[in-house]
Parts: structure tokens; C-alpha cells; sequence
């Protein structure tokens, strides 16, 4: 009977592993989209990389996501795209387009329309409005929102790169509390005292359906070097504008949606490919009241 549990002990850690394994796989394949958006994909190269066949690679991130690679680089490119055109008024559109790994304009601004049900140019001159109350009212608690940013101002800063444990979480919604919790059960059981929550914004949250945006909850510590249960990454180091924002939950996103929609656009700067991050000094996923008190940093040039 001994002998029974330890080969069903067995058993269940070698399939933890592969599950593991699996879930490492997939995090690399989307982490390396997002990070090389703006240049040509080698899917071969990245297979060489993973050390796993290009078979094998497609396979485990049609599971992991619940597409294929191809149409993500594709959402990806016309998402962070749509980003551009919206805040970078003095880049031209084919500029925008090469950033986002399309080499020829016409192609980009077909894919554009097939995306958003209009042009760039429609887009830029404003079709990016509408299109985002469509998204805000997909969030019932950013609906209830009643909080005025407009006499935030935000401070320059320069960022150093940051490494960090995470979980990335498919959708801006409510599951991200359990994401939130498992990170902090990891933090308890590993006893870690000295630490940072981060979140990594990859998609724009008032511009991408709230379903399909991938939010990555971090854990940044000095405390642990490597974790055989949680992967790690780093955030990008470069130029931000640090804005100082408390709240409640939906506030975030009513937040998020003015510095694109209104303090971009007054202001002189231009945001980048690199995601905007927060990070906690209060998480709200985590605290008893529902409230947040935060730094919400956003990629920035002049």
C-alpha cells in the first residue's frame, strides 16, 4: 500500500511538472511577442529557444490562450497600433505601422479596418473615442466611477529595469482578485517580508475588450533568486511619468482612460510600445475595502 502512494505521489509531481513546464512554455512564447511586436517574429528561432518543436510550441499556446500564435501577433500588432495613432499625433501613420511590424501601409491599414470597423486615419481623427465608451462600459464598477483626475500632475522619471515573479491573467475583470491571492499565498508560504506588487499592463484596457486584455500580477523581492513554481521576468527600464492615484477598483480604469484620451493629448509627449505598470502601495484586489493607493508609471517620449 506504501509502495501504491508513493508511485501516486510520483505520478502527480511528474504531471505538475509537465503542467509547469507547459505554463513556462506559453508565458515565454507571449512574453517574447509582446517584447519584439515592433520587429520581424522568427517562430523558428524562438521554437530553437523553448527548445520544443514548432508543432509542440503552437499546440501548448493554442491551450494556454485560446488562439493561435499567428492571430495573436496579429491582435497584438493592431492593438498597440491603435495605441499610437491615438497618442502620437506627430507620427505619421506609416511610421506607426512599421513600429507595430507591418512593412507595408496599405496591408496594416486593411488589418486595421478588418480590427476596429474603420481606418486609421478615422480612428485618429477621433473614432477612438466612441470606440473606447464602448469598452468602459463593459466594467460595471468603471461605470459607477465618479473620480476627477484632472488636477493630477505627474512626475518624470527614469526607471530601472525591474525583475519580478508574476502570474499573468487573461482578462481585466474580477478574476484578477484570485490571481492577486495566489501570488500572496506564494509570498506567505515562502515567508517573504521585504516585497513589491506590480501590475504590467500589456494592452490598453480602455481601447482592447476587457476579455482579452493580459494583465500580469508581479511580485518583485530580493529574498528569493528562484521559484520552481512561478516564472520570472522583467519589467523594461526607460522614461516615465509617474502619476500618484488612490481609489477604489473601477477608478483605475476610469484613470487609465484619462491619461490616454485627455493628458496625452494635452500634453507634448508621445507613449511608446513599452506597457505602463502600477505599482502598490495599497492593492485593492487584496485589501478589505476595496480601495488602492498607487503609482501608475507610463512609458513616455518628447
Amino acid at each position: 500500500m506504501l509502495y501504491l502512494y508513493r508511485v501516486c505521489d510520483i505520478i502527480i509531481a511528474m504531471k505538475r511538472a509537465v503542467l509547469q513546464k507547459r505554463t513556462k512554455i506559453a508565458n515565454d512564447i507571449m512574453y517574447y511577442i509582446y517584447t519584439h511586436i515592433e520587429t520581424h517574429i522568427d517562430l523558428e528561432e524562438l521554437s530553437r529557444d523553448l527548445d520544443v518543436s514548432k508543432f509542440h510550441m503552437h499546440r501548448i499556446f493554442k491551450e494556454a490562450f485560446g488562439k493561435n500564435i499567428y492571430e495573436s501577433i496579429k491582435s497584438i500588432r493592431l492593438q498597440k497600433a491603435a495605441n499610437l495613432l491615438m497618442t502620437n499625433r506627430y507620427s505619421t501613420i506609416s511610421t506607426i505601422a512599421n513600429e507595430c511590424g507591418y512593412s507595408s501601409q496599405s496591408s496594416f491599414i486593411n488589418a486595421f479596418k478588418g480590427r476596429f470597423d474603420m481606418s486609421p486615419k478615422q480612428w485618429r481623427n477621433g473614432g477612438h473615442m466612441e470606440y473606447s465608451k464602448k469598452i468602459i462600459r463593459q466594467s460595471k464598477s468603471a461605470l459607477r466611477s465618479k473620480a476627477d483626475f484632472s488636477h493630477i500632475q505627474p512626475t518624470i522619471v527614469k526607471m530601472p529595469r525591474i525583475e519580478s515573479f508574476y502570474i499573468r491573467n487573461q482578462g481585466y475583470n474580477v478574476n484578477i482578485k484570485e490571481t492577486w491571492q495566489k501570488l500572496q499565498t506564494w509570498v506567505l508560504t515562502n515567508d517573504i517580508k521585504e516585497y513589491r506588487q506590480i501590475a504590467l499592463l500589456h494592452d490598453n484596457p480602455t481601447i482592447t475588450p476587457l476579455a482579452e486584455c493580459q494583465y500580469i500580477a508581479c511580485i518583485e523581492t530580493d529574498e528569493i533568486k528562484k521559484s520552481e513554481r512561478l516564472p520570472r521576468f522583467h519589467i523594461s527600464e526607460g522614461i516615465y511619468a509617474k502619476f500618484d492615484i488612490s481609489g477604489q477598483h473601477g477608478d483605475l480604469l476610469r484613470f487609465i482612460h484619462w491619461v490616454y484620451h485627455q493628458w496625452l493629448l494635452g500634453s507634448e509627449y508621445e507613449t511608446t510600445t513599452k506597457p505602463p505598470y502600477v505599482i502598490y502601495r495599497k492593492n485593492n484586489f487584496l485589501s478589505d475595502d476595496d480601495r488602492f493607493e498607487a503609482s501608475f508609471y507610463l512609458s513616455i517620449k518628447f
